[in-house]
């Protein structure tokens, strides 16, 4: 193609504005209005004579999931700590983990004392690869807690039949996955318990929060419990100004309640998510084509997704580009030609620097534990593999309208006409 990289002080591709996200709807200023002079910022503030939005969204959600329970919580992170130790997973447990994920993948088993097992990801749907874990379950395995990454559905199938005959719980982070589908079921409604993150980047967001989702009421209870200091709602009537949270005595806690402020924005964001999940998989359809035409391969998805949410868009470099220049470079020169973040996935969790357990003193519980959360001491070749010939761009991106997304096809299409200006 004609002029240079931008990098390389050409022209930019294009200087058009791109979505925004978080955008709120129309029911976002009025619920927050409502909150503010309702008396009630918190569940853990006194009773005022009506529903809370924290519970109004829970029941909602859980609908959502085909879940019958729905704990929300104040993180994403909350929500897979609470979620596995709800399952029964505590102090010197191995949990298997996918080693291409966020650092919480790991952050959460280790919050709760737990081992955190790193795994190779499938080279295709960069989610867990069922083989690998299979061949890391040892006998001091509690749990398996499977990522939906960036916009493909792990493998469920295989997975559950790992979970049925090793007897383990199964956790799905659905942190990327809000409204993704498999086997025409939600998400999150398959495991034990699914985990949802609505931090600012997320597909349902809030700012901060995040959701418990599962069909067994005893992990409900517990989920309760974890994440309110112990305290479960009171079933039975409450009056103004008494307190809806019952101390039960039965569960230690802590305090991860998402507050009524950032309840309020979920129930508007609710309403917006499917008709935003399809538009994005439209435009994610369109370059996919255009995408694959130039000879890169976009993230696949496992052969039982119904529907796929696309929390960052993926693709793999051609080898014959890499040759010629690293990712990391070739993720630059698309940011410079369209004005929005190209990136690479997430770093190996075994090479991450987030993800470091001896720069934290409350993991010192002796030298056998420092050794067992050690993360270099798992091999990840795949997860290195995509890490180093995979780029990504974030959701908000795929909501532009078509025109906008040919753009996105003929930056690649220029960079790699132009990988040699690029070369190490």
């Amino acid at each position: 193609m004609g002029n240079s990289l931008a990098i390389s002080s050409g022209t930019p591709l294009t200087d058009r504005e791109w979505p925004r996200w978080p955008q709120p709807g129309d029911r976002a200023l009025k619920n927050l209005e409502d909150v503010l002079t309702s008396g009630r910022w918190t569940i853990s503030c006194a009773y005022q004579g009506r529903q809370s939005y924290e519970q109004q969204f829970a029941e909602l959600f859980a609908e959502y999931c085909n879940s019958t329970q729905c704990v929300p919580v104040a993180t994403g992170t909350s929500a897979l700590a609470i979620a596995l130790e709800a399952s029964g997973v505590g102090a010197q447990d191995e949990v298997v983990v996918p080693g291409l994920s966020w650092v919480a993948s790991s952050s959460a088993v280790l919050g709760i004392n737990a081992v955190p097992v790193l795994v190779d990801v499938d080279p295709s749907t960069y989610c867990l690869d069922p083989a690998a874990v299979e061949a890391a379950i040892t006998d001091r395995t509690r749990a398996i807690s499977v990522v939906h990454a960036y916009s493909a559905v792990a493998d469920l199938h295989a997975l559950l039949d790992i979970a049925e005959r090793y007897s383990l719980p199964l956790i799905e982070d659905c942190a990327h996955a809000h409204g993704a589908r498999y086997s025409n079921w939600p998400v999150g409604a398959f495991g034990t318990a699914g985990a949802f993150s609505m931090q600012g980047s997320k597909l349902l967001t809030c700012g901060e929060g995040g959701a418990v989702v599962t069909d067994d009421p005893e992990v409900a209870a517990r989920a309760e419990h974890l994440r309110a200091d112990g305290r479960v709602l009171r079933r039975d009537a409450v009056g103004v100004g008494e307190m809806e949270l019952k101390e039960t005595g039965q569960l230690m806690g802590s305090n991860a309640c998402l507050s009524e402020f950032h309840a309020a924005v979920l129930l508007d964001q609710l309403d917006l998510l499917d008709e935003q999940n399809a538009r994005r998989s439209r435009s994610a359809a369109h370059l996919t084509d255009r995408l694959t035409a130039l000879g890169l391969t976009p993230q696949q998805t496992s052969v039982g997704t119904t529907e796929r949410a696309y929390y960052r868009y993926a693709v793999r470099l051609p080898d014959e580009v890499l040759a010629i220049a690293p990712v990391a470079r070739i993720a630059q020169a698309l940011t410079a030609e369209l004005g929005f973040a190209v990136m690479q996935t997430h770093q190996p969790l075994n090479d991450n620097p987030l993800n470091r357990p001896s720069t934290r003193r409350r993991f010192s519980l002796g030298p056998e534990y420092t050794g067992r959360v050690d993360p270099s001491r798992f091999e990840l070749p795949v997860a290195k593999s995509v890490h180093e010939s995979v780029v990504t761009f974030g959701h908000e991106v795929l909501l532009a309208p078509l025109e906008a997304i040919d753009d996105i096809a003929t930056a690649f299409e220029k960079v790699l006409a132009h990988a040699g200006e690029l070369a190490a």
